[in-house]
């Protein structure tokens, strides 16, 4: 466990292994615990780091607006604090807007790039969609985070054989910090870099549950935009995929980062 400073908030971050930096960045309302069954297998080949991002996990949870470009901020002050060369990015999520943001803002510091579940944007354009988003932003205001992790539990993880990832869910959500957990529901509303995704020039995969909240065709559209980009289909799966597939998950990352440092070797 070990903590740096960022203009004054005490960040969270955990390391493991040795080898080329991998970076992990976890989702809304997550933290990096939900990490714990890539950790074991990552750190075996690479230089893990693990973050909390501000207002999650053990990271401060400063009373102020929060935004993925703050959040990005602050990854690249870690970044800067450990010194680290060109890193692999894995986010899933909301981490997943954090790591397209700085493969935005700074390419040269990522070397590969894997986006699970998410998108370079969320934008509230038809009526639907203002609608889904003030139905989400009323129930975040209104319930519990104890009764919202419950109800994700139910919604993530819906098999029999799943009650132990459902009770976990319910537990970690309830440890939440309320208003940084709406701070950061805030911050991604209206965020997005999708015309600037040609700046993203490194290798990138993305990875998509079949029954993630936003549909396969969704994904299919932003990976063409990508200059070097696939996309993977993980079956049986919802949105917290490293959770409820994580052997297909893991080795679909591992294939795919051995190939990005095979490829960069021969060049």
């Amino acid at each position: 466990m070990a903590w740096f400073d960022h203009e004054g908030c005490s960040l969270h971050y955990e390391e493991y292994g040795h080898g080329t930096p991998l970076i992990l960045i976890h989702g809304l309302g997550s933290s990096s615990q939900d990490w714990e069954l890539q950790i074991p297998v990552l750190a075996r080949h690479y230089r893990l780091i693990v973050v909390d991002v501000r207002g999650h996990g053990r990271s401060d949870k400063p009373r102020e607006r929060y935004s993925i470009q703050g959040f990005t901020f602050d990854l690249l002050a870690l970044i800067e604090h450990l010194n680290l060369p060109p890193a692999h990015v894995v986010g899933l999520s909301m981490g997943g807007m954090i790591a397209f943001q700085l493969a935005v803002d700074e390419p040269g510091l990522v070397k590969s790039l894997c986006i699970v579940n998410s998108a370079p944007e969320v934008k509230v354009r038809s009526a639907d969609d203002y609608w889904q988003w003030a139905k989400r932003w009323s129930l975040a205001r209104l319930l519990s985070l104890a009764t919202i992790g419950k109800a994700l539990g139910d919604r993530l993880f819906p098999k029999p054989h799943q009650a132990d990832l459902r009770r976990k869910m319910a537990e970690r959500w309830a440890k939440n910090d309320k208003r940084a957990y709406l701070a950061s529901f805030d911050a991604i509303v209206g965020w997005g870099v999708q015309e600037q995704l040609s700046r993203i020039t490194c290798p990138t995969l993305v990875i998509s549950a079949d029954h993630d909240y936003t549909p396969v065709a969704q994904k299919e559209i932003y990976v063409k935009l990508l200059p070097d980009a696939r996309l993977v289909v993980i079956e049986d799966s919802r949105h917290a995929t490293p959770l409820d597939q994580p052997e297909v998950f893991n080795a679909t990352l591992l294939d795919f980062l051995k190939t990005v440092e095979t490829t960069t070797q021969d060049h």
